[in-house]
């Protein structure tokens, strides 16, 4: 054999674990959970915080990391969609250099929404060629979503999370303190992923959210029911990102309600907030399901009742048959080149369909139109 003819196979298995824990009074003294990842004598952290968490626990966390004679440089991040981008990533990282932390023993830590959780993730899998990171979730949509996957990145040429990585946290602590502070709407932004779970995996989170979905939002999911609703979301969750975390599987549940939405996040930006963009994503697709006898009329009707009695405010005005088809070829792409559309199937149940054609979509916003919103009430479909 010539050596012009060899060849060498390099084979190696990656142990992916990390927990994801219910975690009340995170920043009290006596609570040392979050040290429990890493070294904590002699130790350094660096800590990014959303500027909107740092009005109100401030004090709190610095008070924290002095009482456990720990080195924290925390710098703050602005939250919103438009602050997920290279430079913010950049910024960061450059902070991060500036306070060098050890590669293995001191892990950066996360305190935000499901943007500063993203972007986070993506430097301390890129910084000296990745760094343990934990995450604590402080908005709704990053406590079920955002937080519980491996999935970072940040957008990159007008195009969402074009840039990113797989990189699991070493933990995520969850602590509903922090949504006593969120304004109704971003409540209801995170309440639209709980909905997604409840439509196409778990008929008794729907029927939970029918009963008690409305009290859960006043009262911000701080009640007992709240946090069983919390607790089913994430259970939910990572039965289906467990099996998948890197994605192999291109067909995916929790793909329900992001074929659409990011044509519709993309364009309106400055109008619709991620949860509310998968929301009008969800209707129209169960539109299209009923179109195809994969919904009944009264499950359908189940479902805008619900939206309804939550109180979501549904933005159909935003919504075009146009805007809808390039969202739709745009996730065909993403997705190698099969639709791979998730429908539901009965209410708890999903199909996955690859032959949606532009008059289906025109015929389910014309619906979407004529049916939805008067005085910014949902009301029922009538077959």
């Amino acid at each position: 054999m010539t050596s012009g003819m060899r060849k060498w196979h390099v084979s190696y298995q990656r142990t992916i674990g990390y927990e994801v824990e219910n975690c009340p009074n995170i920043f009290h003294p006596q609570n040392t959970a979050l040290l429990s990842v890493g070294k904590r004598e002699n130790t350094r952290r660096f800590v990014v915080v959303d500027g909107n968490v740092e009005k109100y626990f401030s004090a709190e966390i610095r008070n924290y990391f002095n009482a456990h004679k720990v080195d924290a440089k925390i710098v703050t991040f602005r939250s919103g969609e438009e602050n997920k981008s290279v430079d913010n990533y950049l910024w960061i990282l450059r902070e991060l250099d500036a306070f060098p932390i050890n590669r293995r023993d001191e892990p950066i830590i996360a305190i935000g929404g499901g943007v500063l959780t993203d972007v986070v993730g993506f430097v301390a899998s890129s910084y000296r060629r990745g760094v343990p990171h934990i995450k604590i979730p402080t908005t709704l949509m990053g406590y079920i979503d955002a937080s519980v996957g491996i999935k970072t990145g940040v957008n990159f040429n007008e195009n969402k999370n074009r840039l990113g990585s797989f990189e699991p946290p070493k933990k995520v602590f969850l602590d509903r303190v922090f949504l006593k502070t969120l304004p109704k709407r971003q409540i209801l932004n995170g309440v639209c992923e709980i909905l997604k779970l409840a439509i196409i995996k778990d008929p008794m989170l729907f029927e939970l959210l029918e009963s008690h979905g409305a009290a859960c939002v006043d009262s911000k999911f701080q009640d007992e029911i709240g946090g069983s609703i919390l607790n089913l979301s994430i259970e939910g969750m990572i039965e289906e990102l467990e099996p998948n975390l890197f994605e192999e599987n291109l067909a995916r549940k929790v793909d329900f309600g992001h074929t659409f939405s990011y044509g519709l996040e993309t364009h309106h930006d400055a109008q619709l907030l991620h949860g509310e963009a998968v929301l009008i994503d969800m209707i129209v697709s169960s539109i299209l399901a009923k179109a195809r006898n994969l919904l009944s009329c009264e499950e359908l009707n189940r479902i805008f009742d619900l939206v309804a009695g939550l109180g979501i405010v549904i933005r159909n005005d935003l919504v075009s048959p146009e805007l809808l088809w390039n969202s739709l070829e745009e996730r065909t792409y993403h997705r190698n080149g099969l639709q791979r559309v998730p429908l539901p199937a009965g209410i708890g149940n999903c199909t996955f369909v690859n032959d949606i054609n532009f008059e289906e979509i025109q015929s389910a916003c014309k619906i979407l139109e004529n049916r939805m919103v008067i005085d910014d009430t949902v009301y029922e479909y009538r077959s």
